[in-house]
């Protein structure tokens, strides 16, 4: 499937218990999903791409746009005003970089590249 640069792509959501999450999102909407370690859990079947992660307590879901030049879109973050919270790193599939925005909202950009 072809990305596009600069769009919503993918929410992450924390969770305390993973199979309790499962279970309710398989219950309540028939979704199915892949598990990736025992620690990161992705619907198949939700109509946008995103994942659940443990954490013991609740995080704000994230927000993860799609971009074509990492280190661009990191320096047109900076450039424009946004914080850069965690910067690039690497995770099974790609990389990322977080930020918060001028509100303090915090998002993340990914790429596959």
């Amino acid at each position: 499937m072809t990305k596009t640069h600069h769009t919503i792509d993918y929410v992450e959501f924390s969770a305390e218990n993973l199979p309790v999450v499962q279970t309710f999102y398989s219950k309540a909407f028939g979704w199915d999903f892949t598990d990736y370690g025992p620690d990161y859990t992705c619907p198949t079947n939700a109509g946008l791409d995103g994942g659940f992660f443990t954490s013991p307590e609740p995080v704000k879901p994230l927000i993860i746009l799609y971009s074509g030049n990492l280190e661009v879109s990191l320096e047109s973050v900076t450039a424009n005003g946004g914080k850069i919270t965690r910067n690039i790193f690497d995770f099974p599939g790609g990389r990322r970089f977080h930020f918060a925005d001028p509100a303090g909202n915090e998002l993340a950009v990914w790429s596959d590249k």
